[in-house]
């Protein structure tokens, strides 16, 4: 079997700055961590290896400095990595995003099960799972918080909903979202960080994977954000004076009054 995990590197900060001309994330100068959900992502496709035998291939797209969140993803269990690094996929959205990693998978050829975390913590949209399903035309499944059995045919999963779970039967090769939910995540092994030194880095770049450029990156990408600022916001504040009979009398009359302009 073989198992496909698409990660994504992330800023590890919550001071996030904008590049004003792009109104795209600033990348330089900031830490940059593995996307904690896609952890479980490679957590399960790796126990799956371990189960029924395979190997798993960690993907991600993203500038050269990405190459370490994949070496990562070797120390913790990924056999093979591939980094889809190109100018030309800068400033993507979820839609030419999905597209990028669903040409690369074809690329690969035969696989079982593509897996991703359930969102990324830098946009949160959970939509580049679903966009890779609907790139390759195969099924797909979100929240997924067990794989309850798989074969090279179908899996049948658990799927997490507000008010409990559904159990859904999906034919393969499909593409699942894993909640944290799944497992808990192993930490790095001395001989996996071993491997995460010599594994070989396989880079592709736009032309490698035949892509027009014109559906990559920002050329690529139906929304894009053509303006970001901060809210400006307004504080002013009254007090009233006097009893509490006096000060409600007050309260009432300003509402009033507010409420006419």
């Amino acid at each position: 079997m073989h198992f496909i995990v698409c990660i994504k590197q992330v800023p590890n900060t919550t001071e996030i700055r904008i590049d004003p001309k792009t109104n795209t994330l600033i990348r330089e100068g900031v830490e940059s961590i593995l996307n904690p959900f896609d952890t479980y992502a490679i957590e399960e496709a790796v126990r799956l290896k371990e189960a029924h035998g395979g190997k798993v291939t960690a993907i991600s797209m993203g500038p050269p400095q990405c190459e370490s969140t994949l070496r990562e993803a070797v120390a913790l269990g990924a056999d093979e990595i591939i980094l889809l690094s190109d100018r030309k996929f800068a400033g993507a959205d979820t839609w030419a995003t999905s597209l990028t990693l669903a040409t690369a998978i074809k690329k690969l050829g035969t696989y079982t099960l593509i897996l991703t975390g359930q969102q990324a913590i830098d946009g949160d949209t959970a939509q580049v799972g679903p966009g890779i399903a609907a790139h390759l035309d195969i099924p797909q499944v979100c929240f997924v918080r067990k794989i309850e059995t798989i074969d090279t045919c179908k899996a049948t999963v658990q799927r997490l909903m507000e008010d409990g779970y559904d159990r859904v039967e999906m034919m393969l090769p499909g593409v699942i979202s894993v909640v944290k939910e799944i497992n808990s995540p192993r930490l790095p092994s001395l001989r996996g960080k071993k491997n995460a030194k010599s594994v070989e880095l396989t880079v592709w770049n736009c032309d490698d994977l035949g892509l027009d450029e014109k559906a990559t990156g920002l050329n690529g990408s139906p929304t894009q954000v053509m303006n970001i600022f901060s809210p400006h916001h307004d504080k002013k504040v009254e007090k009233f004076d006097g009893n509490t009979d006096e000060a409600v009398e007050l309260i009432v009359t300003r509402l009033q009054e507010m409420s006419k302009r």
